[in-house]
């Protein structure tokens, strides 16, 4: 009987030069990865391009001896290929941009009440990947995000719900969004709580 041996255990290998130990983490995690990525972009020429730059950056990390994720290579990996989905739409000129900046704000996609189709779409496909990064919020930046995205509720709403002033629900949010940026842009750099 062969022992799988864990992902963690793979990436040290990997680390030390055991080029084969990558191979069997990308074979371990195609087909998964793969989906993913083509769920979003619904083109297989697209999804093979992401998936390879998403593992030259897994590679470029590791050898840089940067990468720090300890057990959580998927979620890691699964990072990595959603914001070069983003960055992907954005260079099709497929998501909007914000207020004129050079970089993509998916808020800008969210918040907007008067959504035209394609936008929707696109929110649509990235709202459920948003939920994983909204979980390295910390809880009460998440919460008043939750509130005003999810549930649509006003900030007196909030308020009300959490039992803090509008001012405080206020800059819990504008917190929230800053963080959230943050995670997206940030090359995959995890905030800790």
């Amino acid at each position: 009987m062969k022992v799988q041996l864990e992902d963690s255990v793979l990436i040290k290998s990997y680390i030390n030069g055991d080029e084969r130990a990558l191979e069997t983490l990308i074979n371990r995690h195609n087909q998964r990865i793969s989906s993913f990525i083509y769920s979003k972009v619904n083109d297989r020429g697209i999804t093979e391009d992401i998936f390879q730059d998403t593992f030259i950056k897994v590679i470029r990390t590791l050898k840089r001896g940067t990468y720090s994720e300890e057990g959580k290579f998927l979620p890691w990996v699964m990072r990595i290929a959603h914001n070069l989905i983003i960055d992907h739409f954005r260079k099709s000129s497929r998501m909007p941009m914000y207020d004129g900046a050079d970089s993509f704000n998916v808020f800008s996609v969210m918040g907007d009440e008067k959504l035209n189709a394609e936008n929707q779409i696109i929110k649509n496909q990235i709202d459920s990947d948003l939920t994983v990064l909204i979980e390295e919020l910390p809880e009460d930046q998440r919460e008043v995000l939750m509130m005003r995205i999810y549930k649509d509720m006003s900030f007196k709403e909030i308020s009300e719900n959490t039992g803090v002033s509008i001012n405080t629900a206020l800059g819990r949010m504008r917190y929230a969004l800053i963080n959230l940026r943050k995670i997206i842009n940030e090359n995959n750099i995890v905030l800790t709580n």
